[in-house]
């Protein structure tokens, strides 16, 4: 057990009495080895085992009062949960990560260090529940939110006010996967030094392709739900961070409202971190195929793809990440009977919501992850009826295509 800490939970206002991060070791180490390695030496363990044990202990035993050997109680810290974060970080080159009980648990903990009258900005393209989080719950609470295109940088200079306190974005966007360019609004947050703290939202991409630290945010937000987990059995989510203060604070608002993970999913998702590099290749080869063949179908009226030469930011994509992950959105020709006939034609392909897992999935984004948005809003981002989103799993491409294409001649008939 690495960076053992005589705090108390009850006690210890500035942070949580969990083992603290080692920032990133094995740092001249391949990705691979460090998804395999970080955070998992059999050596913190008295046994030796390999894999990191699951720890299911609601408490630990103290030495003496307020002694103890790292470890008071299940919602201050865990060993399953220490390891995962040291794992997380370590693949995001942060010196801390914290891990949430859901993605949108993380955005709860962010916007908990703000206070009535706080100014955020918040990207206009946003998973529903995200922006349900900020446009309703945050609203409620005493913030001033706004929403603008974050692809364009002079809209965010713009919209800052005195107050801002917080700028919010997804790169990639969800659905319409607009990508924004990172270090320029890094830099223009960096200019006005009047102390706003800059997240991004990276699930889309996961920290194997883009590393929004390294571009210079504060905060990199995770639902890893998605595909850090990427085996559609765990919710849960995750910020990293290099700021001391940002780590003290939201390991205080963790533990005081107590969004935790349990140490059976934190397990889960350090397991699958181990096949993140391979996981994510195969999603960025699949998509990659699957957009090509849907540019090219005669039901298809656009396809947006990081990966396509034909995305607005696509030269931006191969700037800032390594690869355009496996999400695919698309317009199809017709109306909602059209829509409706090509999801249920579809074979290997699930109608579902979420995404990053192994599986493929198919969801029409109007209906169901960003039912809860504005009217107005879905409206100018064009979340109709005819848009729909892939989430390209790893199955065999060719048996994408071939399910792509006969649910997409059933729909053209049913028209």
């Amino acid at each position: 057990m690495t960076g053992a800490t005589n705090g108390s939970c009850g006690n210890n206002k500035a942070g949580s009495c969990t083992t603290g991060n080692q920032g990133p070791s094995l740092s001249n180490k391949g990705f691979e080895t460090r998804a395999i390695h970080a955070g998992q030496s059999p050596d913190q363990w008295s046994s030796g085992i390999v894999v990191p044990p699951i720890h299911m202990g609601t408490t630990f035993k103290q030495l003496g009062p307020g002694i103890h050997r790292g470890y008071e109680y299940g919602r201050c810290g865990n060993p399953s949960r220490n390891s995962l974060e040291q794992c997380i970080a370590n693949l995001d080159n942060a010196k801390y990560a914290i891990a949430f009980s859901s993605g949108l648990a993380t955005i709860s903990g962010v916007c908990a260090l703000l206070k009535v009258g706080d100014h955020v900005i918040c990207g206009d393209d946003l998973y529903g529940g995200s922006n349900r989080n900020f446009a309703v719950i945050g609203t409620d609470r005493g913030l001033e939110v706004e929403f603008v295109d974050t692809t364009n940088v002079d809209l965010i200079e713009k919209a800052i006010k005195p107050n801002t306190k917080l700028i919010w974005i997804e790169s990639p966007t969800n659905p319409t996967l607009k990508i924004s360019d990172i270090p320029r609004i890094a830099a223009l947050v960096k200019a006005k030094n009047q102390g706003i703290l800059f997240a991004v939202d990276n699930t889309f991409f996961t920290p194997y392709l883009q590393k929004p630290l390294d571009l210079g945010a504060d905060i990199a937000a995770y639902s890893l739900t998605k595909y850090m987990n990427g085996h559609t059995d765990v919710i849960m989510g995750a910020i990293t961070t290099n700021n001391e203060e940002i780590r003290k604070r939201i390991t205080f608002i963790l533990k005081t409202m107590g969004p935790v993970p349990s140490p059976f999913d934190c397990y889960l998702v350090n397991r699958s971190l181990k096949t993140l590099p391979l996981r994510m290749d195969r999603h960025v080869q699949n998509a990659t195929e699957v957009a090509r063949f849907l540019e090219n179908h005669p039901l298809v009226e656009r396809v947006i793809y990081p990966g396509l030469e034909s995305h607005p930011q696509y030269n931006l994509v191969k700037k800032l990440s390594r690869g355009p992950s496996g999400m695919i959105t698309f317009y199809i020709k017709g109306d909602f009977k059209t829509s409706t006939a090509f999801f249920d034609a579809l074979k290997i392909f699930t109608l579902a919501g979420s995404l990053g897992g192994c599986e493929s999935l198919a969801e029409l984004p109007l209906k169901t992850s960003h039912e809860p948005i504005q009217e107005e809003l879905k409206q100018k981002l064009g979340i109709n009826e005819n848009l729909v989103r892939l989430s390209i799993g790893l199955e065999t491409a060719a048996d994408l295509i071939d399910d792509l294409d006969q649910a997409l001649k059933i729909a053209a008939a049913a028209s």
